[in-house]
């Protein structure tokens, strides 16, 4: 692959490396200011530092694409990139239907106790 020479690999690397480690340093701030749970952070932090790993070894970008089969180095981020969203986008789904679950499961249990109090209630009235 020819590159253009007034491009400046390096600066792009070190500014890939810079924007790796302020995306890791911000999740883990936001989990020790409690705005982010710590296993929520996980997925995040794992493709952070996948990310990291990209940005420090060049050569592997051209290893990737050419083990998964894609002629064009570059668009082989974008297709971790996408596999990493879905990744991260399933664990919230699956996170969001645990928590439905459990809402719907608290609400019975409001609504069987509200029924059990009333009714001792309703029997408290009629002893008197």
């Amino acid at each position: 692959m020819k590159f253009d020479p007034s491009v400046d690999i390096d600066r792009f690397q070190i500014l890939a490396v810079i924007g790796s480690l302020i995306f890791l340093a911000l999740i883990v701030y936001l989990v020790r200011k409690k705005k982010l749970r710590e296993d929520y952070s996980l997925l995040w932090l794992f493709f952070g530092g996948i990310f990291l790993l990209l940005s420090i070894w060049r050569e592997s970008l051209e290893y990737i694409s050419k083990a998964i089969g894609v002629a064009y180095a570059p668009a082989a981020i974008f297709i971790i990139l996408i596999m990493s969203l879905f990744m991260i986008m399933i664990q919230f789904s699956i996170i969001i239907s645990k928590q439905a679950n459990q809402i719907s499961m608290l609400a019975q249990e409001i609504s069987l106790l509200k029924l059990k109090n009333s009714s001792s209630e309703q029997e408290s009235e009629v002893k008197k």
